[in-house]
């Protein structure tokens, strides 16, 4: 049984991934943690978690703590993922894990040094949805992979929400730009060579609110926009020279709309949908960490596949500046 420490009573934390944990086998909540002492234990208290901690260095000195989940801001996750390895804990962190490729290595070396596992929270890659989508794609349902495209947006002008605070983080690309990248990279195997990119930030935020993306994989294109003030919005195509996949609810499964694939040939003569119903993507992505904590093989987001796509990430920054392609 892995015993999880949570860093922060942010809203993921008690509305998603605190209850995925303890629905999950081989995994529990054992300690939460917050500066506020009293939110710490009105937390625990709401999930029947038995220990509570005034500070974040408490919970990781603490030996009843096997592993920690980090749900702060994103400017403060490489510092407490580095913090948590040294202190000997698994770490499973929200993403993105860094706001650069490059601070990621610093991830890696304590990782290494420490013998123990982190991974960045990227709770798609452990849907059946998204597991059935890769499938598909490697069994030619769909003939040659010539374009991808995406779209995810949601509508938020708060000032306080760090989405929109940069010193925490906020921007549109950190937030949700990187999971057409990452469900892209993973269906296919493959990295992007180039990119272009158009981004409009906020004139009061500062943040990046807006980006349009064309990244050339060699072999296929993804085109995809993201924004944090449009109507909602999520949605991922596969088109190929012999048909297409569409996946409805791409990345948030369940919230925005029912887990479906749906498949059709090139002449639309024939489709089929694939439904999901409940894949809890937030317990099987626990279900995966606490399994591959315990040493068996299973497949999980690795450092470095974070920092692959980081660097793509950090290639559309680059690319917003000309209109030129810019090198991933």
């Amino acid at each position: 049984m892995l015993r999880f420490g949570i860093l922060s009573t942010a809203r993921i934390g008690r509305e998603l991934v605190i209850p995925a944990i303890q629905d999950a086998e081989h995994a529990v909540v054992t300690a939460i943690a917050s500066r506020d002492a009293a939110k710490a234990r009105a937390l625990a208290d709401r999930f029947s978690v038995p220990h509570a901690f005034g500070s974040y260095e408490e919970l990781l000195a603490s030996d009843l703590i096997d592993a920690v989940y980090i749900p702060l801001p994103t400017a403060q996750h490489v510092e407490w993922a580095i913090k948590a390895a040294d202190a000997g804990k698994h770490v499973l962190c929200e993403k993105p894990l860094a706001l650069r490729a490059d601070a990621i290595d610093a991830v890696m070396e304590a990782r290494d040094r420490n013998g123990v596992l982190v991974s960045e929270a990227y709770m798609v890659t452990y849907t059946p949805v998204w597991q059935k989508v890769r499938a598909l794609v490697a069994e030619g349902a769909i003939g040659r992979l010539r374009h991808v495209q995406g779209s995810f947006a949601y509508f938020n002008r708060d000032p306080a929400n760090m989405r929109n605070i940069p010193e925490l983080g906020g921007g549109v690309l950190p937030d949700i730009g990187v999971y057409p990248t990452m469900t892209t990279r993973f269906v296919t195997g493959m990295e992007p060579e180039r990119v272009q990119a158009v981004v409009e930030r906020d004139p009061d935020f500062g943040t990046d609110i807006y980006s349009s993306v064309k990244a050339d994989f060699g072999a296929f294109e993804l085109s995809f926009y993201v924004s944090t003030q449009m109507a909602n919005r999520q949605s991922m195509v596969f088109h190929g020279t012999e048909g297409f996949i569409e996946v409805k609810s791409p990345f948030n499964a369940d919230r925005w709309g029912a887990e479906e694939v749906e498949w059709s040939n090139r002449a639309h003569t024939e489709s089929r949908i694939f439904r999901f119903q409940d894949s809890r993507q937030y317990r099987l992505e626990v279900e995966a960490f606490a399994r591959a904590a315990a040493g068996e093989a299973v497949e999980i987001v690795t450092l470095e596949n974070s920092r692959a796509n980081q660097r793509f990430m950090d290639a559309i920054f680059r690319a917003a500046g000309h209109d030129r392609w810019e090198a991933v």
